[in-house]
């Protein structure tokens, strides 16, 4: 009995130490602690490792800048009887004299029915020539064609109205209940009243943002602001092309997580500790608490306030520790802000490499077994 237990001695020690020196080679999520801190520029490498503290949170805590500039804020609002380019106008001119310019013999009346208001926002009346008219009232618009015509013609009397045409309208697109070409009238001459007319947004309010293109000009800002900042309510243009559209950013999990892969806010901004938990959290057979690292991008601003120099340029590659073991750690992950394009990464627990080398063993092993069974020692 001895010597059969004795003859399977070498062949299982030489198993163990195979089984532990492939331990190095074994499968993994990726880099483990050790190895990304020896990539860090304290070690000659070309990454920034930084342990986060609340002096590290308050530097990073960045979120999107949206907002509309004084030039969309300070615009007034359009009244209801301002003319606008596509506009149909009707003139009635009348002379105060007999055989006048435009009446010609047997009256003293003209009327121009349907002059379009053209593209530049101009018209042309006889004897007054090109005139414009986008941007007047009808009042104004008679004020000009008045004066110009009392060069030729004694007190001329002039009636302007508008006809039905195309007006003032903005177009809609995107994330809004109905998409389309809207007119600017009384009750929507705001970027507010204009959304709710297109039947309101229709993607989640808190990750929507609005942008408002006017000519070479464009804006955008979060949708929720609109009620929590009244000047961003701003007035509307004829011309003006209005998108909403859902935030696009998005950060990518890897490591030892619920799950791998890229994954899009659902808050305007969103911090490590919900990063983590919209991926499902860590794996408690796997996941390593003291390894959360956030891979990122610096800017060089922000890098030298972390870093404490100002001799930094162009972006920084940084890559931020979190550690949920530390008596605040908690608190750390929840304050620290995660940005567009970051990748959250957690290290495999120890434990997690000694158990698949455990199992490497226990496979190995396993025919040794069977073949002493068989043969009964």
């Amino acid at each position: 009995m001895r010597i059969a237990s004795a003859r399977w001695v070498k062949p299982v020690a030489m198993i163990l130490a195979l089984g532990f020196l492939a331990a190095c080679g074994l499968p993994q999520t990726g880099p483990n602690k050790r190895e990304i801190f020896a990539g860090s520029v304290q070690n000659s490498g070309d990454a920034f490792v930084i342990e986060v503290n609340d002096r590290v949170t308050r530097a990073t805590a960045v979120v999107p800048a949206l907002g509309f500039s004084s030039s969309f804020e300070t615009a007034p609002q359009l009244t209801t009887d301002t003319i606008n380019a596509g506009d149909t106008l009707g003139l009635t001119i009348w002379e105060n004299v007999d055989n006048g310019l435009l009446s010609g013999a047997g009256g003293n009346s003209t009327m121009l029915e349907e002059v379009q208001v053209d593209s530049a926002g101009y018209i042309f009346v006889p004897y007054a020539g090109r005139v414009q008219a986008a941007g007047n009232t009808p009042d104004s618009l008679r004020e000009v064609i008045t004066a110009k015509l009392e060069e030729q013609t004694p007190d001329p009397q002039v009636q302007v109205h508008r006809l039905a045409g195309d007006g003032a309208t903005v177009s809609l697109v995107g994330g809004v209940g109905k998409q389309g070409v809207y007119p600017i009238e009384r009750s929507t001459r705001t970027l507010a009243a204009m959304l709710a007319q297109a039947g309101g947004v229709v993607i989640e309010p808190e990750i929507a943002q609005v942008t408002v293109i006017r000519g070479n000009q464009r804006g955008t800002i979060w949708f929720q602001d609109l009620f929590d900042k009244p000047q961003y309510d701003i007035a509307l243009r004829s011309g003006d092309r209005i998108l909403v559209e859902e935030d696009d950013r998005a950060f990518t999990a890897m490591g030892a997580t619920g799950r791998q892969t890229r994954i899009r806010f659902e808050t305007q901004d969103m911090s490590a500790l919900e990063a983590l938990a919209s991926v499902g959290g860590l794996v408690g057979t796997s996941s390593d608490p003291t390894g959360i690292f956030i891979f990122r991008n610096e800017p060089a601003a922000i890098a030298g306030q972390v870093l404490g120099r100002d001799d930094l340029t162009g972006a920084q590659r940084m890559i931020y520790v979190l550690n949920l073991k530390e008596p605040n750690g908690v608190f750390l992950a929840r304050d620290f802000v995660i940005r567009d394009a970051d990748t959250v990464y957690v290290t495999e627990a120890p434990f997690s490499q000694w158990s698949k080398s455990i199992s490497l063993f226990s496979g190995a092993l396993t025919p040794f077994a069977n073949v002493a069974t068989l043969t009964g020692n």
